[in-house]
């Protein structure tokens, strides 16, 4: 299905190679920005799973882009670890290994608590956490594994926006989407999501009442147990 927005002209020139970036050199480049967006989105939203071969005639249709603005595009996704770029068979949404998941929650024992400790508790902030906590248990009422991992994924993204960072709200946008390749492998598996709505809304207590160093450690405890867990199923 075609989108209905186009990223770029379809007959778009070749930029010049020297000199200051034109108007039209910049409109490609925001193409290609958008149009790894969009496909991260996919991926992060659990709409692509691990393995799935990336058609690059279907997918320049349907985001309206030319194919080598795609390949733009899946050049900068397979450097964030989120496609496999395999010679003369195409590319490939990403399977995770035991060591993506290591590297990951390496990364994120650091940024997230970091954020619990030094980021802007503003009521705005923990009011939007407490609304994804209630979506979490809905979703878990309900059985649906799907809107637990989504719910999961808004929370950890909005800890991020306690520090008030565009750039490690990106950096997390791009560990969500790595993380959501590896819930495929839980997909079937209700209580992995389920117990940590409850995690999660303790966390969000303990940053209520200000206790953000017990938070902090709690969250670090929280993402190790959760490592466990995956590497379990990885390995």
């Amino acid at each position: 299905m075609t989108s209905n927005f186009a990223l770029e002209p379809p007959s778009a020139p070749v930029a010049p190679v020297h000199g200051p970036p034109t108007p039209l050199a910049a409109h490609r480049a925001q193409a290609r920005a958008l149009a790894a967006g969009r496909l991260r989105e996919r991926i992060s939203g659990g709409h692509l799973a691990p393995g799935t071969k990336l058609s690059e005639h279907v997918i320049a249709q349907e985001l309206g882009v030319s194919r080598n603005t795609l390949r733009e595009a899946f050049t900068m996704l397979a450097e964030e670890s989120l496609v496999d770029r395999v010679p003369n068979r195409g590319v490939f949404v990403a399977r995770p290994t035991a060591g993506d998941v290591r590297e990951i929650y390496n990364a994120r024992r650091i940024i997230e608590p970091g954020a619990v400790l030094w980021g802007s508790c503003s009521e705005q902030v923990l009011t939007g956490l407490w609304s994804v906590i209630e979506a979490a248990r809905a979703a878990r009422a309900a059985g649906d594994i799907t809107g637990m991992a989504d719910a999961n994924q808004r929370f950890h993204r909005g800890l991020m926006d306690l520090t008030g960072s565009d750039t490690l709200v990106t950096t997390m946008d791009r560990l969500l989407a790595r993380m959501r390749l590896m819930f495929h492998s839980m997909s079937t598996d209700p209580g992995f999501h389920g117990d940590y709505v409850d995690r999660n809304a303790e966390l969000l207590r303990l940053l209520e009442a200000g206790e953000r160093e017990r938070a902090a450690e709690s969250l670090r405890e929280y993402l190790s147990f959760a490592e466990a867990q995956l590497l379990d199923h990885v390995e």
